[in-house]
C-alpha cells in the first residue's frame, strides 16, 4: 500500500497543488484544514507522516504538533510563513521532526518526506543486530523504541530524538558536528544558519536529564560538534 500523507493547512490551493504533486509521486493523500479535521481524519485510518502548518485557525500548529508527539512517535514535518527562526525553533522543541520555510519547492518537501519515512520504518532488529543500549544506567530497547531511566521510568522518544539517540550510541566518545548529525538523522545538508540540531540536542538532554549548564552525557565540544561521553554496551 502508498504511504498515507496528511496535509494539515487551511490554504486550499495549497493543500490541492500538493496533493497533486505527492499522488503523482505515488503517496495517498488526505488534506485537513485545521486541527479539528486532522483529528477527525487520524480517526478514520492510518497516516504515515503529517505537513503540518504553524499557522491555522484555532489550534495553530505547534499546539496541535505537541499534542501529536504526547500521543505517537508519527513523523511530522512543519511549514512556517514567517521570516525568523522562533516558529521553526519551537516546533522543533514540540517534536516535529524537521521543518520547511514558505515558499518552498515540493521537489524538496518530497525529499524531505522520502528521507523522514524512510529512517522511521528503519527495520526491527535481525538476528545478530543490537537490541538493545545500556549507558550511564540508561537502557535503550532498539526494538521498542523506548527509553528507561535509571531509576526504572519509561522515557518516551519521539522519532526524530530516537534517531539522534541511536547515532549518538552508534558512535559513542566520538565528536560528531552539526552537518554529520544532519545527514545521519535526516539525510540532508546543514543550511548555513541551520540551528535545529542544537534544538534536538537539547531536547535530547532533557529526555536524559542532562544539565546543559554542566552536560555528562552529551558534551558540546567548542568549534566541532557534539560527543556522547558514554560508555556502551550492547545487547544482541
Amino acid at each position: 500500500m502508498n504511504d498515507h500523507l496528511l496535509i494539515v493547512d487551511d490554504d486550499r490551493e495549497l493543500r490541492q497543488l500538493l496533493a497533486d504533486y505527492l499522488g503523482r509521486n505515488g503517496f495517498q493523500v488526505t488534506g485537513a484544514a485545521d486541527g479539528r479535521r486532522l483529528w477527525a481524519a487520524l480517526e478514520q485510518g492510518p497516516v504515515d507522516l503529517v505537513i503540518l502548518d504553524v499557522m491555522l485557525p484555532g489550534d495553530d500548529g505547534l499546539v496541535l504538533c505537541r499534542n501529536l508527539r504526547a500521543r505517537s512517535q508519527l513523523p511530522v514535518i512543519m511549514l512556517t510563513a514567517r521570516g525568523d527562526d522562533t516558529d521553526r525553533i519551537v516546533g522543533l522543541e514540540m517534536g516535529a521532526d524537521d521543518y520547511l520555510p514558505k515558499p518552498f519547492n515540493p521537489r524538496e518537501l518530497l525529499a524531505r518526506i522520502n528521507s523522514i519515512l524512510r529512517r522511521a520504518r528503519s527495520a526491527p532488529a535481525e538476528p545478530g543486530e543490537t537490541r538493545r543500549f545500556h549507558f550511564a544506567g540508561w537502557t535503550l530497547d532498539a526494538e521498542a523504541r523506548q527509553l528507561v531511566a535509571p531509576d526504572g521510568v519509561l522515557s518516551p522518544l519521539g522519532s526524530s530524538e530516537y534517531r539522534l539517540l541511536r547515532v549518538f550510541l552508534d558512535h559513542p566518545q566520538r565528536v560528531l558536528n552539526r552537518d554529520q548529525l544532519l545527514d545521519l538523522t535526516q539525510g540532508r545538508e546543514a543550511s548555513p544558519f541551520d540551528r535545529s540540531i542544537d534544538v534536538q540536542v537539547s531536547r535530547l538532554r532533557r529526555r536524559l536529564r542532562d544539565d546543559p549548564r554542566e552536560a555528562a552525557l552529551i558534551k558540546t565540544v567548542r568549534n566541532e560538534g557534539y560527543l556522547l561521553a558514554a560508555h556502551v554496551s550492547r545487547e544482541r
